[in-house]
């Protein structure tokens, strides 16, 4: 099958072509740097030509409130076009566990456009909702930084690694579209300060690190089970000390 992965780059992106690829399927790593653009629309009608699946993994550039919605919205109308036009039987889109209820984030906001447009469109769709990958720790840390201390909140958590998202991502798009929502999750709940705090000492960062209720958390305050799945999520086998001890973190300490 022709499978277009949009974002086929990216840190998932390039994980779930290798992974199509070797299972034998003709993957298309659709950037635009490759001259495919979902933003702009240049490049969208040859690059879907002919296209089974589409597998959607960009992001934003910009993660400010207006520019993210702006990019969600017309990347994903503009994808949607192009598939209608192609044919494609299976849209597969990789968004966020706990979108829907973390409004006050600009960033969830956007997402969830991007999902309504994805269930109008009418085509046959599978959206997986991921727990935050453990790659995105250093970002969380630099995003809640205040001089030398960290604020995050005590939140629950339930990160996995990026292997185990583009297994699933891969999985899912070549099963039949659920036309719904999956949810996929690392092994192990900790909570956010305390995560963070394990992966501050573990890269001798001398920053301290503040459990802070009120604490946004991209804009948003966290409740308890804020960010965790719901039961039946499919788990990744990849836990916290396993994917550090092979990270480029653990190789730099």
């Amino acid at each position: 099958m022709k499978v277009v992965v949009i974002g086929g780059t990216g840190l998932i992106g390039s994980k779930v072509v290798a992974r199509l690829r070797q299972r034998g399927h003709e993957a298309i790593a659709a950037s635009p740097a490759s001259g495919i653009n979902t933003l702009t629309g240049e490049g969208l009608d040859a690059a879907l030509a002919g296209a089974d699946i589409v597998i959607d993994l960009a992001n934003s550039p910009s993660f400010e409130d207006q520019a993210v919605l702006d990019f969600f919205r017309t990347a994903g109308g503009n994808l949607a076009a192009a598939e209608k036009k192609a044919g494609v039987r299976h849209h597969v889109a990789l968004s966020v566990v706990g979108t829907e209820r973390l409004k006050d984030s600009g960033y969830m906001r956007a997402k969830l456009v991007q999902e309504q447009i994805i269930r109008d469109c009418g085509i046959p769709y599978t959206i997986v909702h991921s727990t935050q990958f453990f790659e995105f720790l250093s970002g969380i840390v630099k995003a809640a930084a205040k001089g030398r201390q960290v604020h995050v909140s005590p939140a629950l958590i339930q990160p996995i690694a990026s292997d185990d998202v583009a297994d699933a991502v891969t999985d899912y798009a070549l099963g039949k579209p659920v036309n719904g929502t999956v949810e996929i999750a690392g092994p192990d709940a900790f909570g956010l300060s305390a995560l963070v705090e394990r992966f501050l000492t573990l890269t001798h960062d001398p920053h301290e690190v503040l459990a802070d209720a009120s604490a946004p958390y991209f804009g948003a305050i966290l409740q308890r089970d804020s960010l965790l799945p719901a039961s039946g999520a499919r788990i990744g086998a990849v836990n916290f000390q396993t994917w550090f001890d092979r990270s480029e973190f653990a190789q730099s300490v």
